[in-house]
Order: structure tokens, then sequence, then C-alpha cells
């Protein structure tokens, strides 16, 4: 789909690294250039596979790398080569950064005004905390969203999945580039997106805020409809570990408390507050007399919304995955395969190397590699 399309990445870590391997499994280019010695930071992550790290390889299959050193005249100019015929160039700098190293977006415009430059950054390129350092966590504190996960009366607790890393940063950013590819496959410029990951993390947190938009005040950690705070929408414990209950519709809640024998808990699907808490004991209880596996036979084929809570190492066993082919075994290790796919022949090119491409890459320019 996205075949012919040149993508640069000159990302480090986890949110650059997630949106280009969006595009380069739908078919782009990716090319990253990295620092000489030490490349993206990824690489060293553990644990590894081989002499590379696991972490890395996740997130950079279909991607060729190139070392370029642009704090140099000539790393510069043979970045600038390569720019002149790409269509994106992606960067997780502060800002700032790179007009320093000659190639911010005045100097990469002029040269290919179609380019389309996608700069990720924790914070965005103005305001006060623009050049402040950050990770995800503190991304999601200040969106709001940190503050809601948790126990009713406990701490906050750090998400287990990088919501603004991936979504804010990720996700967001490639949805910026498609976009702005669209505009100008009609005739239009590049553009510069900015794409920030708190902004991101708190675009997501739209639905959670409704209350407060309406003038209303927020449910407390632990007490909102989707945070625990209502009983057809919990965790349980059972005899070998936790169920997930979503039974949100009356239908759903009706057929699983008929299926438990209780039909008499149908009136409180929406108990809030310590009459919540009380119908979670009851069902709590039930749930702790069965394994997951004695509940998901007991509950077979009843439209119920229970599903166990499953660790990560049994992901790759669930019968929905073995059937959708989610989870792959690669000689890199396993890998989780795009969320959406186009065609088979997904998985063309392995994680490359620190530089395994720089001289096809810049001899597709006319340059040798210095």
């Amino acid at each position: 789909m996205l075949e012919g399309v040149r993508i640069l990445d000159l990302t480090r870590l986890l949110p650059g690294a997630y949106c280009t391997l969006l595009l380069a499994d739908f078919g782009a280019d990716v090319v990253k250039i990295e620092e000489p010695g030490r490349g993206d930071y990824m690489r060293w992550m553990g644990p590894a596979v081989g002499d590379q790290s696991a972490l890395f390889n996740a997130l950079n299959r279909n991607k060729r790398s190139a070392v370029l050193d642009l704090k140099s005249e000539a790393g510069r100019e043979a970045f600038l080569k390569l720019a002149a015929r790409a269509d994106v160039v992606v960067e997780g700098n502060r800002p700032g950064v790179i007009d320093r190293l000659g190639i911010g977006w005045p100097v990469l415009h002029e040269l290919n005004p179609k380019l389309v430059l996608c700069s990720i950054t924790g914070y965005g390129q103005d305001g006060p905390l623009a050049r402040s350092a950050g990770h995800d966590l503190n991304y999601m504190a200040i969106a709001g969203a940190l503050s809601q996960n948790g126990p009713a009366g406990g701490p906050p607790i750090p998400l287990g999945v990088q919501v603004a890393d991936l979504g804010g940063g990720g996700m967001g950013a490639a949805v910026a580039i498609l976009a702005a590819l669209y505009e100008v496959s009609r005739g239009g410029e590049g553009r510069h997106l900015d794409v920030a990951m708190m902004d991101g993390a708190l675009a997501w947190t739209a639905a959670a805020r409704a209350d407060v938009a309406a003038g209303g005040e927020h449910a407390p950690r632990g007490r909102g409809r989707l945070t625990g705070g209502i009983p057809c929408y919990r965790v349980y414990r059972c005899a070998d570990g936790h169920l997930s209950v979503g039974a949100l519709e009356p239908k759903f809640w009706e057929a699983l408390c008929e299926a438990l024998g209780r039909p008499d808990l149908v009136p409180r699907q929406f108990a809030s507050g310590d009459e919540a808490d009380a119908v979670g004991i009851e069902l709590e209880e039930i749930f702790a007399r069965q394994t997951r596996a004695e509940w998901a036979e007991k509950l077979k084929g009843l439209e119920v919304c229970v599903e166990p809570v499953l660790e990560p190492h049994e992901v790759a066993g669930h019968p929905q995955v073995q059937a959708r082919g989610l989870v792959v075994d690669t000689p890199t290790g396993q890998e989780v395969r795009p969320a959406v796919v186009t065609d088979s022949n997904w998985r063309r090119l392995p994680p490359p190397r620190l530089g395994e491409h720089t001289a096809e890459i810049l001899a597709e320019v006319g340059l040798e590699p210095s």
C-alpha cells in the first residue's frame, strides 16, 4: 500500500520506532539513520537474541540501517541528498536540535517542498515544557490518565503499556504522516508535523473527561464506570488467577447472573460505592470456587463478556491468537504481526544490523561511504 514511499527515520527508542514500524509494515521503505558506534539506544537494551536486543528486533523489522555522522559536514550533506529524494523525515529530538545540525524544517522544505517532516517530542515544539526531558509515565501523569489507574483508596499505578509513547507518539504520528502524504498526493506541499506524546495521551482521555466537560466531577480513582466502580465491569479473582468481567449491557449482565445462579443481582448491575463493593465481594466468592479453565467451560457459548486475564507468556497459546496468527516465530524470536495485514508478505526484511545497508543506501544517491 505504501510501496514507493521513502521514509528517513532519525528517531531512537520507542515512539518513533513504532511509528515507522507501522508504515514499514504497510510497504514503505524506511531507512534508519543512526549515529556511528551506538546507533539506536534500543539496540543495546536487554534481553538480547544473539547479539541484538529483542526489543529492537520487535520494533524494527522491514527497515534498513545506514550510519551517518550528522555532526560532520560529510554526514550532513549525505543526509540532505537522501532527503531530497525522500517523502518523509521522522525525528525525535528536542526542539531546536535539528536546526542546529543544519537539517531543520526551513532547510528541508526549501530542498524538497513535497517533503513531510514529523517531529515527535514529549511536550511539543512550544510551551514551558517544550525542552524538558520526560518519559511515558510523566506524559500520562500530566494528561490526567495516570491518576485514574489504580485501586480505590490506593496510589496511582503505572500502566503496563506505554499509551503516550505508542498511542500518542507512535500511532498518532503515523496517522498524521499518512494525512500529510495524502495532501501532497493531491498537489499540496509538505508539512512540518508537531506530534507531542503528552498531547496524544490527553486526546485519548476525551471520553473519560466527558463528565468534566459537562461541568461535573470526575469519579475518584477506582470508582469510575470503567475503572472498577461498578460490579459489572471489574476484574475478579478466581481459583488460579483472574477473570475480566465486562458485562456492561444489561443483556450480558443478566446472562451472567443467570449462569452464576444469582438472578437476584441483576438489579444491582450499576451499583456504586459501598453497594458496588458488596456485590463485588459476593461475585468474587463465586468466582473463587473454580479455575479460569473451569469458568471458560462453564460460560462457553454464553454472551456474558467474561475472559481470563492472561499473563504475557500465556498469550501466544490462546486459541484466538493462534487462529489469527498474531504471534509469529522468527529467527530473531517471537514477533507480534501487524494488527492489520494487507498481504502475507508483511515481514519482508529482518531487523537490520547497525549500518548494514549504509553502502547501498548511499549508492542510491550516488555516494560512497566515507
